[in-house]
């Protein structure tokens, strides 16, 4: 029978393929099977790796370094891509930041160009679009400032940040808006350049208050000939553009023929000019006749952290500085056996002492970020030498030759040690504040018991994420989320909330849908990943380790339901109760896991960096509820606007200008309405009855 025959047959007598089940692999030998095959799989990929990068040509151009979540590491340029790339791999590097990134690389990217110059421009362009793990980089959230003469037939001088338009005439930039505005009461006091706007300079049928204290000569009521205006605003050009000798010059020749003619009341107005103009010049401690436009560059490098401080000098007038504070800079120094000699076949066949030092990289850097792209003076004054390479990149690009000079004397050296001690100074106040806000963040980690070790990267990766409610009697509410990490607010990682479907004024249901809206596809990610937060990769969302809820018990239970539902860990969750009196400094932090409640002291540097947490929170909702309040009503008045027969665009842009906004149209009268230009006096009653 061949029921028994089967009964009978056991792994061990049974032949053949049956007795594999036996030697099946247990669990160490599959994980170690496993760790065997991801070794070999990397092993190729480095091998293909290499193989790339010995075929790559002996041409100027850029190179990319990507690792395995096909994430930017680093990019570079190289007068030879051969050489330059061939010597990361053919050294060891050990344990440093350097040999951390080499071993992260699995992919890389190379463009070929005609020149250095080339290269330059495209590694700039990719560092600032691309934001590299390991470059130095510099953020400008700020473009610089100009002062700006308005085409018109009595041109206006206004302070102007933004894109440049050719119909107008700039000067600038300037390092900050308090030197513009600087500029611009000079203009008014020596050359009494009217600052009002088109629509005001329109509708005047008197002169305003700058002419009573003299600083409008009146062009707006004809107290002035377009002639003599139109000289005026020349001289005030040529006064910016550095030719203030000349000026000077014109002003007390125009005083002695005016004298000459018997116009002792005039000859004293231009006495009184020139006297303004000359106690401006002399208050210029760093005035200099010979230099016009002037860029001062100086670095300091100290803790880890960097500074570029820059001066401007425009029109020979110096314009004060502002200090910048690169990213990265930790990284990118492990970086600089990089800087080889070009004709080194491998670092290690690179003279000592090629590399450059911090400074003069990140002074090349912000160079080449700060200028490539935009417009260049004709002299930098550094406080180290510049590569050549880099200056005939700016000099292409500006279309004319830029010079630099590191070793200055005379003025140009007073110029360049108070730009250095600038750098010092502020960076040292950067390390006092950042060693400040360091505190804190630890403060915080022990008071709430939050282990350093458990933060993948220790405190500076600590995130914690703050919300607050705003609304107006229940009218245009929204909800904030700021977030806080690296030791400092992150404002580009802001996010606000239209909060829609309630019943106005309810905070609780407010809550309950932003904290739905923010963290219900980063838990739906997290149960895919079998229950762990999704990785930390930049760019991406991710859970934070605390959520700051800016209200007491009735607010944390909300977000405990909302963080139930989705499957949340219950301990992230802290609110911030008032404290008695809802004095500042008696706040209490309320926990949704049943930990009782904290009082951190009034003092607590923790609760410093609540506060400073919640209070962003507060201003960031406060702020977007205005600006969302402001455009429901505006916009529903201007559709009203729009929908009136004869009103079109220009028209009814004239109207919101002259009266300040739609309700400023809806309380006009006829006959105000009638003096806007373009207006008709039938047009003026239909938009009158309109609006009532």
């Amino acid at each position: 029978m061949t029921t028994p025959q089967k009964k009978t047959q056991t792994p061990e007598t049974s032949p053949g393929p049956v007795a594999e089940p036996v030697a099946a692999p247990g669990p160490d030998e599959a994980a170690a099977a496993a760790a065997a095959a991801l070794t070999a799989a990397a092993a190729a990929a480095r091998e293909r790796l290499l193989a790339e990068v010995a075929a790559l040509p002996l041409l100027p151009g850029v190179y990319r370094y990507f690792d395995a979540n096909d994430q930017l590491l680093y990019v570079g340029k190289a007068k030879l891509l051969r050489r330059r790339v061939s010597s990361y791999f053919q050294r060891d590097h050990g344990g440093t930041r350097i040999g951390h990134m080499v071993s992260r690389i699995v992919r890389l990217e190379t463009t070929v160009v005609r020149s250095e110059a080339e290269a330059l421009l495209l590694e700039n362009n990719l560092i600032k679009t691309l934001n590299p793990r390991y470059n130095i980089l510099f953020r400008d959230d700020k473009s610089y400032p100009y002062l700006k003469f308005v085409s018109h037939d009595f041109p206006r001088v206004v302070y102007y940040r933004g894109a440049v338009d050719r119909r107008h005439r700039y000067f600038g930039p300037y390092p900050s808006a308090w030197a513009v505005k600087e500029g611009i009461q000079l203009m008014q006091k020596v050359f009494r350049l009217r600052t009002c706007e088109d629509s005001v300079f329109a509708n005047r049928s008197r002169p305003c208050l700058l002419f009573q204290i003299r600083r409008c000569s009146g062009p707006c009521v004809d107290l002035i000939s377009r002639e003599d205006y139109a000289h005026d605003v020349r001289e005030a050009a040529r006064f910016l553009g550095g030719e203030t000798e000349q000026v000077l010059a014109g002003l007390q020749q125009r005083m002695m023929d005016a004298a000459e003619r018997l116009e002792y009341e005039r000859a004293g107005e231009i006495r009184d000019q020139i006297a303004t103009l000359s106690k401006v010049l002399q208050q210029q401690a760093v005035f200099n006749l010979d230099d016009r436009d002037v860029d001062i560059l100086a670095v300091k490098v100290q803790g880890g952290r960097a500074c570029v401080n820059l001066a401007m000098v425009r029109g020979g007038r110096h314009l004060g500085d502002r200090a910048h504070f690169p990213a990265h800079v930790e990284d990118a120094m492990a970086l600089q056996f990089d800087e080889v000699e070009e004709g080194a076949a491998t670092a290690a066949e690179a003279v000592p002492g090629a590399a450059p030092p911090v400074e003069l990289r990140v002074l090349e850097a912000f160079i080449a970020q700060h200028y490539l792209g935009t417009d260049c003076p004709p002299l930098l004054v550094t406080s180290h030498a510049v590569s050549r390479e880099l200056l005939a990149a700016l000099s292409e690009q500006a279309g004319r030759k830029v010079a630099a000079q590191h070793q200055p004397r005379e003025q140009r050296r007073a110029w360049l040690d108070m730009a250095i001690k600038g750098a010092e100074l502020a960076l040292a106040r950067l390390l006092a504040e950042e060693g400040s806000q360091q505190a804190r963040t630890r403060a915080l980690v022990e008071a709430l018991d939050l282990a350093p070790e458990g933060l993948d990267g220790g405190l500076e990766s600590l995130r914690i994420e703050c919300f607050d409610i705003s609304h107006t009697a229940g009218e245009a509410t929204r909800a904030s989320c700021v977030v806080f990490e690296g030791h400092r607010m992150q404002p580009a990682q802001y996010r606000r909330f239209d909060i829609t479907g309630i019943t106005g004024g309810d905070d609780y249901a407010a809550m309950r849908q932003a904290l739905e809206r923010r963290y219900a596809k980063l838990a739906e990610a997290a149960r895919e990943d079998g229950g762990a937060a999704p990785p930390r990769r930049s760019g991406q969302a991710r859970l934070p380790d605390l959520v700051l809820i800016d209200g007491g018990r009735g607010q944390v239970a909300v977000a405990r339901e909302v963080f139930e539902r989705l499957g949340l860990d219950l301990s992230l969750i802290v609110g911030v109760e008032k404290g008695e009196g809802r004095k500042v400094g008696l706040e209490e932090l309320v926990f949704a896991d049943g930990r009782e409640k904290v009082y951190l002291g009034r003092d607590s540097a923790a609760l410093m960096l609540v506060a400073q947490i919640r209070d962003e929170a507060h201003r960031h909702a406060i702020t977007g509820m205005r600006a969302r309040r402001a455009s429901v009503r505006t916009g529903a008045g201007s559709s009203r606007l729009e929908e009136i027969a004869g009103v079109g665009p220009k028209k009814r842009a004239r109207l919101l200008q002259r009266f300040g906004g739609v309700r400023g149209v809806a309380a006009a009268s006829v006959e105000e309405l009638a003096s806007v230009e373009g207006i008709s006096q039938d047009l003026a009653e239909a938009i009158y009855q309109a609006l009532r």
